[in-house]
């Protein structure tokens, strides 16, 4: 199973970024699939899962109500729509798969003025 993320980049506070994970190697339906990211110096956070086949969705306090995740199946994606970014959100952010320990390289979201 192959997992990449992409979409990071740098943005002012308040705008948006759009991370999409890119899912390969197994048909995601009976999958948990996760967002979680690390900033410098912390420990690794998980930040919200959606379950491919119901839906059911999770977000952390520290997203909710700016982050939306969403899954398309049969494009084999899981993407996060963040929202009035905040230079807390500065991490590399990355998708896995919990229950498979499996992991994507991450992607870069620097929020700065």
């Amino acid at each position: 199973v192959q997992l990449q993320a992409s979409g990071g980049g740098l943005v002012q506070p308040g705008g948006s970024l759009t991370l999409t994970c890119a899912v390969s190697g197994l048909t995601m339906n009976h999958y948990a699939i996760g967002w979680f990211r690390q900033a410098p110096g912390k420990e690794p956070e998980g930040i919200s899962c959606i379950t491919i086949d119901d839906g059911m969705i999770f977000y952390a306090d520290s997203v909710k109500g700016r982050f939306t995740i969403s899954r398309d199946a049969a494009k084999s994606t899981v993407s996060l729509q963040m929202n009035n970014l905040k230079p807390e959100d500065t991490a590399v952010y990355y998708c896995a798969i919990p229950s498979l320990g499996a992991r994507g390289q991450g992607t870069l979201v620097t929020v700065s003025s």
